[in-house]
């Protein structure tokens, strides 16, 4: 709502200023020229942030002193810290990186900003980039028209420049016609309450804008012209510090906690940065003279020497919240917390934030299936079968397992499906499916999106299994017919040991172990869904069972070898490195089962 209100004021204002001053119609187009050129920009190297730029992000996160220089970096080279805010909350989302490693990338991006200033300072205003923005132009929408996403992104990049350079032209020249009729420094203000009044200013355009690099840009054009004072220019700067969070609050609306955790100290960090730099403004103001003076930049170029002050109260505030970091993530996660907590039903790793990204919503949508898996799914096939999963965990012998799980359980297995299983089956499917329709994958990562919906779909076929075998297990149980009870046993067996290697595998540090054991409990599963069992043919033979009790065995004979085939492909689909689909060659025919 204030940010609505801010861009009505704006309008407003600036349809005035066009009907009353035609010569600010320069201006505003520069602007307006910059602003496209940004956003061309942004869309351009998107393109790029799909396979090595989210790997390197992801990669160099690990510890604090990586995450904050490669923040830095990558907003430099982007020349969109916007850009890093939401690749950072989406993968924060998605659990890819952890609170501390998001917030050291965000005070990177803080760093890198600078950048921007530094490009408009040093080079926009000193030569003639109309001349320079004009080929990039040319070049950048023959490469945007081409059909191959990255001729398209790099033709995108050119022309965001050329757009870029081109504005900062129009303003530079409608500020020179601007000034020659009216001076804007005789609306400066001194002291601290211009500090304070321009402070603001500076917030109100960067949040309409949604840009702290077209504020700076403009800070910088009209410094150049003499429309503004130094002193309010290093306050008009400070302000664009703070507006520009507003991009990383409307990302994290759409997240979940820690997206939202991730926005606020992007906010808490860009405010105590302000209040460092307002309240040190003539000390910091005084450093910047004297590096000037070091490094050579003229006494009069004051673009430059806002660039400066732009990069010190910046790479100041990093160094002054370091220390504080982790005690700021406590503080966040303190205070900060999800209000219900969530059911199995629930999504923990899903939310729109993830969709922003391959990469975040990939690693969501198998955290999420892993953790239905590990949680729904074991606790209703075990369950379903009248075994205890801490018995399944445990160290206790199959044969002794079965001999102390003689007990009805009562359990209601399609009561447990619609209400653990169900929504947040749907879920999955809902963001996979959007995922591989709205973005634009990689063949790798589009397969890796149906390896998750056959993941989820075999999950729920288990269940489906599961659902006949309970009734006649139960059965089993409750009657006198020692031999059916002895081959239902048998069946539990068989699901017990394939649920405890299942565990291990997705517990245990050896992991090729249990894959080679897992693969091998399938092999068998498929052999014996081939052959008939001669135990019950034998049962049926010596009149030991009644015809109902053979034909139940037989059925329930298949749906366990199906369902221990079903589990152990959920398992090597979600946690081997190593698709089976892909090795035995039946992965067009899942694919096509999923459509």
């Amino acid at each position: 709502m204030i940010r609505r209100f801010f861009f009505l004021i704006f309008l407003i204002a600036v349809s005035i200023l066009l009907f009353y001053n035609p010569n600010f119609k320069t201006i505003s187009a520069g602007v307006a020229i910059l602003l496209f050129g940004m956003i061309m920009l942004e869309d351009g190297f998107r393109v790029f942030t799909k396979g090595p730029l989210q790997k390197l992000l992801k990669k160099a996160t690990n510890k604090l002193y990586k995450s904050i220089p490669v923040g830095a970096f990558v907003t430099a080279i982007l020349n969109s810290s916007s850009l890093v805010s939401v690749i950072t909350i989406s993968f924060i989302s998605a659990g890819l990186i952890s609170l501390v490693e998001g917030i050291g990338l965000i005070f990177g991006a803080n760093i890198g900003s600078t950048a921007t200033a530094w490009l408009v300072a040093g080079f926009g205003l000193k030569i003639n980039i109309a001349a320079l923005s004009m080929p990039m132009l040319v070049f950048g929408l023959l490469f945007a028209f081409q059909k191959k996403e990255t001729y398209k992104g790099i033709g995108n990049v050119l022309a965001g420049l050329g757009f870029f350079f081109l504005g900062i032209h129009f303003m530079k020249e409608g500020f020179d016609v601007f000034s020659s009729q009216i001076d804007l420094t005789q609306y400066a203000v001194k002291g601290f309450l211009g500090v304070l009044i321009y402070t603001a200013l500076g917030i109100i355009i960067t949040t309409i804008l949604q840009s702290s690099g077209a504020t700076l840009a403009i800070i910088l054009t009209a410094l150049a012209a003499g429309q503004i004072t130094y002193e309010n220019a290093l306050a008009l700067a400070i302000g664009a510090n703070i507006g520009t969070t507003i991009t990383a609050i409307l990302g994290a609306i759409s997240s979940n906690i820690a997206g939202k955790r991730l926005a606020i100290a992007h906010v808490i960090f860009n405010v105590v940065t302000a209040i460092i730099a307002m309240v040190f403004l003539n000390p910091l103001s005084l450093l910047v003279n004297f590096i000037s003076d070091i490094v050579g930049i003229s006494p009069t170029d004051y673009t430059l020497k806002l660039s400066l002050f732009h990069t010190i109260f910046n790479v100041l505030g990093v160094l002054v919240m370091i220390p504080f970091i982790y005690k700021l993530e406590k503080f966040l996660v303190k205070y900060f917390k999800e209000k219900v907590v969530k059911d199995i039903d629930e999504p923990k790793y899903l939310n729109e934030a993830v969709l922003e990204f391959p990469a975040a919503t990939i690693f969501a949508l198998t955290e999420e299936s892993k953790y239905l898996y590990k949680n729904a799914i074991f606790e209703i096939v075990s369950h379903g079968l009248n075994i205890h999963r801490d018995d399944i965990k445990s160290t206790k012998k199959v044969s002794e397992i079965i001999k102390n799980s003689n007990k009805d359980l009562q359990v209601d297995v399609e009561n447990l499906y619609y209400k653990k299983v169900k929504t947040i089956y749907g879920t999955i499917l809902k963001y996979a499916s959007t995922a591989q329709k709205t973005m634009k994958l990689t063949e790798l990562q589009n397969n890796k999106l149906t390896e998750i919906k056959i993941a989820n779909r075999k999950m729920v076929e288990s269940i489906k299994d599961v659902k006949e075998l309970n009734k006649n297990v139960g059965k089993a149980l409750n009657q006198e017919n020692q031999y059916l009870f002895l081959e239902y046993n048998n069946f539990r067996k068989k699901v017990i040991k394939v649920l405890r290697v299942i565990y291990l595998f997705r517990t245990q540090d050896n992991t090729t172990k249990y894959a080679e054991k897992l693969a091998q409990l399938k092999k068998e599963a498929k052999e014996n869904n081939k052959k008939s069992n001669k135990a019950i043919d034998k049962l049926i033979r010596e009149d030991l069972i009644t015809v109902e009790m053979a034909s139940s065995l037989f059925n329930d004979y298949a749906n366990v070898n199906d369902m221990i085939k079903k589990l152990i492909e959920v398992a090597e689909l979600l946690y081997n490195e190593k698709d089976s689909l892909f090795e035995n060659g039946d992965f067009e025919a899942e694919k096509k089962s999923v459509k």
